[in-house]
């Protein structure tokens, strides 16, 4: 269904200029039942972060309200790098990880019924691994008092570490994923510190493992549309990002976090949204979520090898 997105350096014939205002299909119902009180106060009794809360997600009010569900944020709450998508603190990390977190995202897991637990994190270029081990303990503890709970990891690059990608599938998270978040031509604006050939590299060596039966996970990734890239390099990144043997992507509108922040080039169309599901499926991804409020963890439960 190539034929569905327009031509380079245009937009979708139905998408709207952010100048507009968000359109009604972002519009958030506000519903706060008791559940979504309930996580909110076990997190905070925890001392634990969430990118829920920290990335200001939009679907927060349904996934803590009606699923009692939550994405995990390890290592601390301050970031190394600067994206500038990504509301998350910028600075200097407080030296070392917090010990006691692993236990204590287990707790937590126990505590809500999970069966289902996704695991974020901050970038730690401070750390020689960038965090994978600390990654790996957080898996295992979860794994070890929750033996039914299925866990998907959202890592950082690492900065190419070769072993970091070892020590975090070692642990066998169900699920593997690495956000590759735009298309090339954005990352010197949007990922400063990233780059967009070691996020594909990472997940091609994932997902090459997992063709060689050395991983019996999923590996999955996600990008945000409405930063200012073309319908073309949207499709050219989605079939490239396939080509490195990737399963599972998620697709969502980039929400501007503050003024300090980039702003929103277009509003895309659920119309649209559903034009990239379909070109995703037509080239091999066995799942794509699509749509203007999609994140990554997004129906999560749903990618876990059957």
């Amino acid at each position: 269904m190539v034929e569905t997105l327009v031509k380079i350096g245009s937009r979708s014939p139905t998408a709207r200029p952010a100048r507009e205002g968000r359109p009604e299909w972002l519009r958030i119902r506000l519903r706060t039942p008791e559940s979504y009180h309930q996580v909110r106060g076990l997190v905070d009794r925890l001392n634990l972060n969430t990118v829920c809360q920290e990335a200001r997600c939009p679907n927060i009010y349904e996934c803590w309200g009606e699923h009692g569900t939550a994405t995990f944020m390890i290592l601390g709450e301050i970031c190394t790098r600067k994206c500038g998508f990504c509301a998350v603190t910028t600075g200097r990390p407080e030296p070392g990880v917090d010990a006691e977190e692993p236990a204590h995202v287990a707790e937590a897991v126990a505590t809500m019924g999970l069966r289902h637990a996704v695991i974020t994190s901050v970038d730690r270029d401070d750390l020689p691994d960038g965090g994978a081990g600390h990654f790996a303990e957080v898996i295992e503890a979860i794994h070890g008092a929750n033996p039914e709970t299925a866990v998907e990891v959202l890592t950082p690059d690492f900065r190419g570490v070769d072993e970091a990608l070892d020590v975090v599938l070692a642990a066998k998270p169900e699920v593997f994923s690495h956000n590759m978040e735009t298309v090339p031509r954005m990352y010197r604006e949007a990922r400063p510190g990233s780059r967009y050939e070691r996020s594909l590299a990472l997940l091609e060596d994932a997902a090459g493992r997992l063709a060689r039966g050395e991983y019996a996970g999923r590996v999955k990734t996600g990008i945000m549309v409405g930063l200012g890239e073309t319908e073309e390099e949207i499709g050219e990144t989605i079939r490239e990002i396939r080509g490195a043997g990737v399963e599972i992507l998620t697709i969502g509108q980039y929400l501007q976090p503050t003024k300090q922040h980039l702003p929103v080039d277009r509003w895309v169309t659920p119309e649209q949204f559903a034009a990239y599901r379909e070109l995703a499926l037509s080239i091999g991804f066995a799942h794509c979520e699509s749509g203007p409020l999609v994140r990554s963890s997004y129906h999560a439960h749903e990618h876990v090898r059957g």
